[in-house]
């Protein structure tokens, strides 16, 4: 039996099909030096740190830290086995206590993490700040909208409103902590050339194998388990439209279109 770490390596996130292209433009965006150090908080099994690393070639190095061992055993099996060991290193830490000096990075980086997952995310931020050098620079993204039952807002509006529609995020979570109020948290820090940008990334059909199972995949995530909060009609036509047993299974639609949008927040520290 393969252990833990080779298993992840060798599993592809089905998602990463549709999220690719957006955040290769993000970080484009992010503008990293070519042969800059950074650190990616919330690295996962290491796919985005891998990006990250090419945007800072041909010398840069990139960290990635994660929580789960796993993950991390994950992303360091990748990287070795790649050959990547030069430009790609990664820990076990907690973001609320980084395991690095002060001072250590030119960058930092967080998709889908900081500020993202519910738990107070001034502290956090002033601790990815603590890490990064005199001038350099902090880069928040996160998924922020989707639209993916064209011609049915009313019952999109409604699935976006349960508890997993807004999730991770809780309807007894303070405004100020939501990751779209990322510029009041760099503005309380003092931070510098502070701004804010949103990537698109549109879907219609005809929808490939991959494009459609991921699809399938993300409309499972942001509503499972909405059953009890949806009325019997609501709940009749979310299955018509959303199982791919339905003969109305809105993927199969030959007019299909749909989008969704991730949003990057930027600052810099002070000299």
């Amino acid at each position: 039996m393969k252990d833990r770490s080779e298993a992840c390596a060798q599993m592809p996130d089905p998602l990463f099909v549709l999220s690719e292209p957006v955040i290769r433009s993000a970080i484009r965006e992010a503008r990293f030096v070519p042969n800059s150090q950074g650190l990616d908080i919330g690295c996962g099994n290491g796919q985005i740190t891998g990006l990250l690393a090419e945007s800072t070639a041909p010398r840069g190095l990139v960290t990635g830290v994660d929580k789960s061992p796993e993950m991390i055993a994950c992303a360091s099996n990748t990287a070795e086995k790649a050959g990547l060991t030069n430009k790609l290193s990664y820990h076990v830490g907690d973001m609320r206590d980084l395991p690095f000096d002060d001072n250590s990075f030119d960058w930092v980086w967080s998709m889908d993490c900081v500020g993202y997952i519910p738990i107070e995310p001034l502290p956090v931020i002033k601790e990815a700040v603590r890490v990064i050098k005199p001038g350099g620079r902090i880069a928040l993204l996160a998924w922020s909208s989707q639209q993916l039952l064209p011609g049915h807002p009313g019952l999109e509006a409604k699935l976006n409103a349960t508890s997993s529609g807004i999730a991770p995020f809780t309807d007894k979570q303070k405004p100020e902590e939501h990751f779209l109020r990322a510029l009041g948290w760099f503005q309380q820090l003092d931070l510098d050339a502070i701004r804010a940008q949103t990537f698109i990334s549109t879907v219609h059909a005809p929808l490939s194998h991959g494009i459609q199972e991921a699809l399938r995949i993300l409309m499972e995530m942001r509503w499972t388990g909405v059953r009890q909060e949806l009325n019997q009609p609501d709940w009749r036509e979310f299955h018509r439209l959303c199982m791919p047993d339905s003969p109305g299974y809105i993927l199969n639609a030959p007019d299909y279109y749909g989008f969704f949008t991730y949003s990057l927040f930027q600052a810099k520290v002070p000299q």
